[in-house]
This record gives C-alpha cells, sequence and structure tokens, in this order.
C-alpha cells in the first residue's frame, strides 16, 4: 500500500465511529476473533484504546493486524483503522 492509498483510506476513515474499543484486559483472544470477524463484513474498521490500556495503541494496532491479517492504515493515540489484507480500496 502505498502512502497515496493510505491518505485515501485515512480520509475514508475519518468519517466512520470506532467499533470495537480496547481498554485494561488488552488484547483476548475473544476480541481478536470478534475483530477478525469484522474485518470480514467491513472493508475498513476503527479501532479505540482506552487510556487505561497499558499497552502502546502502536504496539497494539500491529499485533491485531499480525493475528487478523489485515493492514494498519493509520494509528495514533487513541484510535487504529484497519484494512482487511487483499482489500486495498483504489482512489476511483
Amino acid at each position: 500500500m502505498n502512502s497515496r492509498q493510505r491518505a485515501y483510506l485515512g480520509s475514508l476513515a475519518n468519517n466512520i465511529d470506532p467499533i470495537f474499543q480496547i481498554g485494561k484486559a488488552s488484547l483476548t483472544p475473544e476480541i481478536i476473533e470478534a475483530l477478525d470477524a469484522a474485518l470480514e463484513k467491513r472493508e475498513l474498521i476503527k479501532v479505540s484504546v482506552l487510556k487505561n490500556c497499558i499497552d502502546d495503541p502502536k504496539e497494539i494496532a500491529s499485533v491485531i493486524a499480525e493475528r487478523t491479517h489485515s493492514n494498519v492504515v493509520k494509528s495514533n493515540r487513541k484510535e487504529n483503522d484497519l484494512l482487511p489484507q487483499g482489500k486495498e480500496e483504489s482512489k476511483d
């Protein structure tokens, strides 16, 4: 995914609300399974990381991407945007 595609997907992600919140328990197998199911149904999801989570949001994003076979579009201090692998949207 090049920077232009990432910027386009990031702009799409600005308009959606987070569908998952990662909190004190951090990543559990149940959350990973639910994220994987959500990525099968949606092309782009947003995950919010609460302040009481002890893990770094960028690390959480990379672990989620690895375990769900997805790509991280954007990651900041509180939200991560993910796209399933092989579902890169073109800016047409």
